[in-house]
């Protein structure tokens, strides 16, 4: 029959030959993020996880779900987009963790105006690596093509885990006065702050293609660094005992993320004296003309994830997430009375 008024879906440009296309390239990527509770493959309406092959008897379930912010935007303008499907994976997994949960599944949706499949597919292969890095499978996803609703090249992305834990095993528990703060390295601004940050760049007059004032290569590059994925590291902390919290430092830093995993009736002391200020916290700081207190309460200046463990266990736990890869500094304690206070200066 023969369409006499010429319309058509790709005509109000939605391509779902392109939509094909890309859940074809991206099969491989997902497959290979497979792990024990692992169903089915792409394409069904819906993903299936078996708990019980994943080896859990009396399961939590545990969810958490994010985005990436305007980090996105610096990816699109400099056409740099595999990284930040690991910033997708991990702002979700990272905050697992804290609740003492494992990684199992993960899905993303991804929505543009016109789909551009290299590009797209670029990005789900940044979270199939996040994914791997985790332990956590790319059981799913939506890709949505809406013409009219975003500029050509731009596109958003938003992500969805799910972790378990044996009853029983949720964190915040035990947290107490004396327990001593171990404070693992970021890999930079990883995925907050970048409203700020692109204030600051334009401040400073610099193009994305300038070279970093900080790092070497790209300025667009070095801000793109991925944000640190320690769900890993930290799970082996937790089983080996005497991890009483973990705190993602995210948007609000130091001094709101902390408090979030301390009972009521207690704080943390932080020696800022403990580690060295990153360089790109410098430079944002010195090109921004931003203070402490507002460069602790915006980026994580250098301190991405923080573990509250037991006084008598901080030793053997910073030795053992050093061996797995991270960068520890024992950087405060755990005081009476409430909210986050500091001695010493970011240097």
């Amino acid at each position: 029959m023969t369409n006499r008024n010429g319309l058509s879906y790709a005509a109000a440009g939605v391509d779902i030959d392109a939509g094909n296309a890309l859940v074809e390239r991206i099969k491989p990527a997902a497959k290979s993020t497979e792990r024990p509770g692992t169903m089915a493959g792409l394409g069904g309406f819906g993903a299936l996880f078996d708990l019980k092959e994943a080896g859990y008897t009396d399961p939590v379930l545990v969810a958490a779900t994010d985005g990436v912010g305007t980090k996105l935007r610096i990816a699109i303008d400099t056409g740099e987009v595999s990284g930040v499907g690991i910033d997708l994976v991990a702002m979700c997994v990272n905050d697992l963790v804290c609740q003492g949960a494992e990684p199992l599944f993960f899905l993303d949706y991804f929505a543009t105006g016109k789909l551009e499949v290299e590009s797209a597919a670029r990005v789900v292969e940044g979270i199939a690596e996040g994914c791997r890095r985790s332990g956590c499978a790319l059981i799913g996803g939506e890709t949505a093509e809406m013409p009219g609703m975003y500029p050509a090249g731009d596109f958003d992305l938003a992500g969805f885990a799910v972790g378990a834990m044996e009853r029983g095993g949720a964190l915040p528990a035990g947290v107490a006065e004396g327990d001593v703060l171990l404070g693992l390295a970021s890999d930079g601004v990883h995925s907050n702050g970048y409203s700020l940050v692109r204030k600051v760049v334009e401040r400073a007059g610099l193009a994305w293609d300038a070279p970093a004032p900080f790092a070497d290569g790209t300025l667009g590059a070095a801000l793109l660094a991925p944000t640190r994925l320690y769900v890993k590291p930290t799970l082996a902390a937790v089983r080996a005992g005497g991890v009483h919290a973990l705190a993602h430092i995210t948007g609000g830093g130091l001094t709101e993320n902390l408090p979030r995993v301390l009972p009521e009736g207690l704080g943390a002391h932080i020696d800022l004296g403990a580690w060295d200020l990153p360089p790109v916290f410098r430079w944002l700081s010195e090109a921004g003309g931003l203070d402490q207190a507002d460069l602790l309460k915006t980026f994580n200046a250098g301190i991405g994830m923080v573990a509250v463990v037991a006084a008598d266990r901080a030793e053997a736990l910073a030795a053992l997430l050093t061996e797995a890869g991270e960068t520890v500094h024992r950087i405060g304690v755990v005081t009476s009375g409430e909210g986050v206070s500091y001695t010493g200066a970011l240097a």
